[in-house]
């Protein structure tokens, strides 16, 4: 048998540093030392394969040659990233999450926010950072744990506990995204739908409630096909029960504009400011600008009431529009080139294809420009449908509670990109519900440490990532040394433990 080290380039552009077991060609195994991110502790890692080796293995490759430790000479046993992973397993415990008591779901979580990647994979980021991992066989049967534990009920319990504890919270925001997956078939749970990534795989919706600043409250899975209207309604009744709330001004976009949503919310005891649809400003405002002439003040609101429902459902509503001189340019812009567009389809020189401004009449293709003026007129105004009566929140303060929203797909955009939430390879409801529970989880601490520390997380990893401790044998004695730690990591440290 033999034995030798490699160097190996991970997905994050580390070095991970291994020692193969071979038999002839046969691979017996892998003992993963480590993963370096500079030259320093590349040589520091390899010394550790050097000593490994040195210690009983028969066989070293890449130029090495073993030798015996000299009396008193010490050697690094180990390294670990213990300054990053405290940093974080900090923000686990104040987040309330130690609630859960399980250490994988924990290694996972944090794995998730060092590095995305696939659970199996999570145990060479763990061993990567000095961390014992939970086994693949462990992980893999914590899983099903997850969901049969309730882990994200208790998870949603612990974030609205953190948001609350500084006083009452008076807004939250909802928003939906959609999560591909990599196969060719659909599910009682992943369909073909309206997907927010123009994909046409299998999908799942994923409805977001986040509190202001963007940090996760609740996290729901609706089937790829399920309209975005009838996601809200779920999930905000949902955490009124878990919560005993309904105080609260529930923000969402046009996508959860729907009479039957508004009532319920309402009939909840719920108020709300919903984006209302664009193409309906011009003839919402017309009775304004006859009695008022056409003068668009730059950031002006107006306000008219719109009836909304049939029957007994009908109800009057509140709607503020407000216009803004550089969003009617930007509205502009985007419909002079839909229209160059329209026409160029209508001449016979681009394709036919679902297009806003094409009017078919038969084997006659021709630019809609009746649509094309209402579309021009409403250039510039965004609508606000609202329950709260304007003594409350005037206009104005009805256009910046909305602005906010932004937020939520600030953590859709993390979620889907920095913790890596698509695609996912999972096939069974339960294991894809397991996988967003650990998303949640590490979005709530991403979101956590970006707010504390004013970085971002990617600037966090790479600051305080590189400062590791290291066990080092003596011959006589085992003893531990802590890393250095530069101005830079010691200001985003404090400011991190400022926050608990």
């Amino acid at each position: 048998m033999g034995s030798f080290v490699r160097k190996v380039k991970t997905a994050s552009g580390a070095t991970a540093v291994q020692i193969v077991h071979k038999r002839g060609k046969q691979r017996l195994g892998i003992d993963h030392i480590g993963s370096a991110h500079d030259q320093a502790e590349l040589e520091l890692l390899l010394q550790v394969a050097r000593e490994r080796l040195a210690l009983g293995q028969d066989q070293l490759d890449l130029g090495w040659e073993p030798a015996g430790r000299p009396p008193g000479q010490a050697v690094v046993e180990s390294t670990a990233s213990t300054v990053l992973w405290e940093a974080l397993v900090g923000v686990y415990d104040h987040l309330g999450f130690d609630v859960l008591a399980d250490e994988c779901f924990r290694q996972l979580v944090l794995a998730r926010v060092v590095e995305p990647t696939s659970k199996a994979d999570s145990i060479r980021v763990l061993e990567g950072l000095g961390i014992t991992p939970a086994s693949l066989r462990t992980i893999t049967r914590a899983l099903p744990r997850i969901n049969k534990g309730d882990y994200r009920d208790q998870l949603a319990t612990a974030c609205w506990s953190h948001v609350s504890a500084h006083g009452a919270v008076a807004l939250v925001m909802y928003d939906v995204t959609t999560l591909y997956f990599e196969a060719e078939n659909e599910d009682s749970l992943r369909k073909v739908g309206m997907s927010k990534e123009r994909r046409v795989d299998p999908q799942i919706t994923v409805g977001l409630l986040v509190d202001p600043s963007g940090f996760p409250l609740d996290l729901h899975v609706f089937e790829g096909n399920k309209a975005e209207t009838t996601t809200l309604l779920p999930v905000i009744e949902a955490f009124q029960a878990r919560h005993q709330v309904s105080d609260l001004v529930v923000v969402a976009d046009a996508g959860m504009l729907s009479a039957a949503n508004l009532n319920a919310l309402e009939d909840a005891g719920f108020s709300f400011i919903v984006a209302a649809r664009q193409s309906k400003a011009p003839a919402e405002l017309e009775d304004h600008f006859e009695a008022h002439g056409n003068y668009l003040a730059d950031g002006a609101t107006f306000e008219v009431t719109r009836p909304m429902g049939v029957g007994k459902d009908r109800r009057d509503r509140r709607v503020v529009w407000h216009y803004l001189a550089a969003r009617a340019r930007r509205d502009q812009q985007t419909l002079n080139k839909q229209i160059e567009r329209a026409e160029k389809i209508a001449t016979g020189k681009a394709p036919i294809g679902k297009h806003r401004f094409i009017k078919l009449e038969g084997a006659t293709k021709g630019v809609d420009w009746p649509l094309v003026e209402r579309a021009r007129a409403a250039a510039g105004f965004k609508g606000y449908v609202s329950n709260i009566p304007a003594v409350t929140l005037d206009g104005p303060a009805v256009v910046a509670a909305y602005r906010d929203l932004w937020h939520v797909e600030a953590s859709f955009r993390m979620a889907k990109s920095d913790l890596a939430a698509r695609p996912i390879f999972h096939h069974t409801r339960d294991s894809i519900e397991a996988h967003l529970t650990v998303v949640f989880a590490a979005l709530a601490i991403a979101r956590t440490i970006q707010a504390r520390t004013g970085v971002s997380v990617k600037k966090f990893l790479q600051i305080l990532r590189p400062l590791h401790s290291a066990v080092i044998n003596t011959g006589t004695q085992t003893i531990t040394i802590p890393p250095a730690i530069p101005p830079d990591a010691q200001e985003i440290l404090d400011t991190l433990q400022g926050g608990h």
